[in-house]
């Protein structure tokens, strides 16, 4: 099967100053980053794409809009199901002392979790305080599946791609640390932040050069590269789709490398306030969020 053949290289989904509606385009500087350039208040001049984020044959129009709000690349609505992978960098499972294991580990998240560039990271109040529920950063590259895909081989994995883009995959160890699944602890309401850019495939012929980062108020706390997955990209989309369709709108985080908060010494756990900065080379850009803890008592 061929790759898709996106008409658009880098998407983003926006609020426009011009209608105050939801569009996607494609940004007019084809180097900048949109995410920080978002932070920063810059201006984001965008050709609009006709059509919809999942449908390859989206055009790009010569209409210009300039960006008022930033969002997630996709909608919640857009977006089937969250998979993820736990565990899959080897410089990670270093840290942890854990050794690198022989099939993916793999769970689910609410698409309730997802946020897009800007947006606060929730605490919510069953998660507080803080250094008892110890939340943590994770960057993630993400999977962008165009395709239906079903018992796929790693050979024919990347033509089901529609891009990539980038998450923080907000993690709260003390829930995560007590049972074998993830799914609690990864699961809260707007702890998820999703893009800035989805980059087609067809940019990005090799996701597994792909550099990352995060930086928790101005500290660069992980820096690693996709070359370092136990499981590539071919090989998770594999995995994936055996016995299982992954429908268009799938998303897939894969996993996170080394320098997480809670193995360092001392460890380093997110609070009310903390501005957290995750990267992705290639185009994918910028996500810049900060945290706040939900207010008020939890009621059970």
């Amino acid at each position: 099967m061929a790759p898709l053949r996106t008409q658009w290289t880098r998407l983003i989904r926006f609020v426009a100053e011009e209608t105050s509606r939801v569009h996607i385009g494609q940004p007019i500087d084809a180097a900048l980053d949109v995410g920080l350039a978002s932070r920063q208040g810059r201006p984001i001049k965008v050709l609009e794409i006709a059509g919809s984020a999942l449908d390859p044959s989206a055009q790009v129009t010569k209409s210009v809009l300039t960006v008022k709000t930033l969002l997630s690349p996709l909608s919640r609505e857009q977006v089937k199901i969250v998979r993820c992978l736990g565990l899959n960098y080897k410089d990670h499972a270093t840290e942890i002392k854990v050794a690198k294991p022989a099939f993916p580990i793999v769970f689910l998240k609410p698409v309730s979790t997802l946020i897009g560039p800007n947006a606060p990271i929730t605490i919510p109040r069953a998660a507080q305080p803080p250094k008892e529920h110890q939340p943590d950063y994770e960057v993630e590259l993400v999977i962008v599946i165009g395709r239906a895909a079903k018992d796929v081989s790693e050979a024919d994995a990347l033509d089901y791609v529609l891009g990539y883009t980038g998450a923080n995959d907000v993690s709260f160890r003390k829930h995560q640390m007590a049972v074998s699944q993830w799914t609690f602890s990864k699961g809260f309401d707007n702890t998820n932040p999703f893009g800035p850019c989805l980059v087609s495939n067809n940019a990005i012929p090799d996701p597994q050069v792909i550099p990352l980062k995060a930086v928790v108020n101005g500290e660069t706390l992980q820096d690693g590269n996709t070359a370092d997955q136990i499981f590539n990209v071919r090989q998770t989309i594999a995995w994936l789709s055996q016995g299982t369709t992954l429908e268009p709108g799938t998303i897939i985080l894969t996993g996170t490398p080394a320098g997480v908060g809670f193995v360092r010494q001392p460890p380093v756990y997110l609070k009310h306030g903390d501005e957290v900065t995750v990267s992705l080379g290639n185009g994918i850009g910028t996500l810049v969020n900060r945290v706040v803890e939900e207010r008020g008592s939890a009621k059970l």
